[in-house]
């Protein structure tokens, strides 16, 4: 008998023996009265086993004949024996006209030992790994999505760098999105502060590792490409149980960070990116442990600031034209006519796109002096006129302009950085000044 057969008897034999009224005992089972009674009789003709359902045990009257069912087991097992019952349902129904349902095949594959439920799979095994042996020797970073500011501002992103030796925060900001020049940057605060580690190990963005459809176009991401120039590794982890210490750390970071910045009235992304050094302080000499070993891995940076500046830009080329001009986020730059630029037709130069919006050309080691031409920019005739070079670029612009009036089409380009476009929309044309 079934837990529910039990419980019912109970109920019955207090109707029989006058204990309970049948209508009471009809609202305690939710059965009629009628019912109740046709089980009174049933009990007191056999007992308890007259209440056992006289169905058990018997094929339902709506089941498949056995013949249909080893028809639907052997296309199974033909064409879908690696498919799971939802899809195998699907191309049963679509390639063979088979209506069955899904759960009806999940049970038949359960049976023939085609599927195996979730509930019987052996657990994934993640052995722990054991902690790097020095400080610096590898960084885990991880970007947190998530309402810091309890609805004060708008919901950002923190960047969190963790040292997988120590547990230590070595350094937490702050920013819109989850970036590749938030990232760059956060990057250029942590080498200024406490120089070159020996790796970061990271997720699969986009924004560290490229895909296989994408990797026919560049093998690099623009955050590999500096950690390169820096001579720092990139690695990036198969699952987020593999960098599981920054991932602890954001729980612990969504829970303490939160609250710490509503107790000190920090309300902005600025704020609180002036702030953070203090929160890192504290959260150290809480929960940070000391390395086996005490030597610190990071290396200082060899360099000036402008090296500096040129690792941490977006990086592109462009090839020069027979009129050493080319187009960059639809702008287009003309390379100023010297006799020297005058050989470089057809070479491709490197465009460095630096975060405040300036943009550099280089040939090698030699910068490009370039003037520039913004399509998006409204352009007025007569100063086409005053400028003898640009004439003729600026009279076709301006026939440009009057096609493309729509707001759609006058949009910067979508593979450029979104930084850099936002600057470049609201800033001034040099060329027309």
């Amino acid at each position: 008998m079934s837990d529910k057969e039990i419980d019912r008897a109970d109920v019955i034999r207090d109707v029989c023996e006058r204990r309970l009224r049948r209508k009471d005992a009809a609202t305690l089972l939710s059965l009629t009265e009628r019912q109740v009674q046709r089980l009174m009789n049933q009990f007191r003709q056999s007992g308890i086993e007259g209440l056992v359902s006289k169905r058990r045990g018997k094929p339902s009257n709506n089941r498949c004949p056995d013949k249909f069912k080893l028809y639907v087991l052997n296309l199974i097992q033909q064409y879908y024996a690696d498919f799971g019952p939802t899809l195998a349902t699907e191309k049963l129904h679509e390639d063979h006209g088979v209506d069955v349902s899904r759960e009806t095949v999940r049970r038949w594959m359960i049976s023939c030992g085609l599927w195996i439920p979730h509930a019987q799979r052996k657990p994934r095994v993640y052995q722990p790994r054991q902690r790097r042996d020095c400080l610096g020797e590898l960084i885990q970073i991880d970007g947190s999505h998530h309402d810091w500011f309890e609805g004060r501002s708008p919901k950002c992103c923190l960047l969190v760098f963790i040292d997988d030796a120590t547990g230590r925060l070595m350094h937490l900001r702050f920013g819109d999105t989850e970036s590749t020049f938030d990232y760059l940057a956060a990057t250029r605060e942590y080498i200024e502060k406490h120089g070159r580690p020996l790796a970061f190990y990271s997720d699969r963005h986009s924004i560290f590792h490229v895909s296989k459809r994408d990797a026919h176009t560049n093998r690099i991401t623009q955050y590999g490409r500096a950690l390169q120039d820096l001579n720092i590794e990139l690695i990036c982890a198969n699952s987020s149980q593999a960098k599981g210490r920054v991932e602890r750390a954001n729980q612990t970071l969504q829970d303490r960070l939160i609250k710490a910045m509503r107790l000190e009235y920090v309300n902005t992304i600025e704020q609180a990116n002036t702030w953070l050094p203090c929160f890192i302080d504290d959260f150290n000499r809480r929960f940070a442990k000391p390395a086996r070993f005490p030597k610190n891995m990071h290396r200082p940076f060899v360099g000036d600031v402008f090296d500096m500046d040129d690792t941490f830009a977006w990086h592109d080329t462009r090839v020069l034209s027979k009129s050493l001009t080319f187009q960059y986020d639809k702008v287009l730059y003309l390379v100023e006519p010297t006799e020297e630029n005058s050989r470089l037709a057809g070479e491709a130069v490197k465009i460095l796109d630096y975060p405040d919006g300036r943009i550099a050309v280089m040939y090698g080691e030699r910068a490009l002096e370039c003037r520039i031409f913004d399509k998006l920019a409204e352009v007025d005739q007569g100063q086409i006129v005053e400028n003898k070079r640009l004439g003729a670029v600026l009279s076709f612009a301006q026939k440009k302009q009057d096609e493309m009036d729509r707001a759609d089409q006058r949009s910067r380009s979508k593979s450029m950085p979104k930084r850099r476009a936002q600057l470049r929309a609201i800033g001034r044309n040099p060329a027309l000044d």
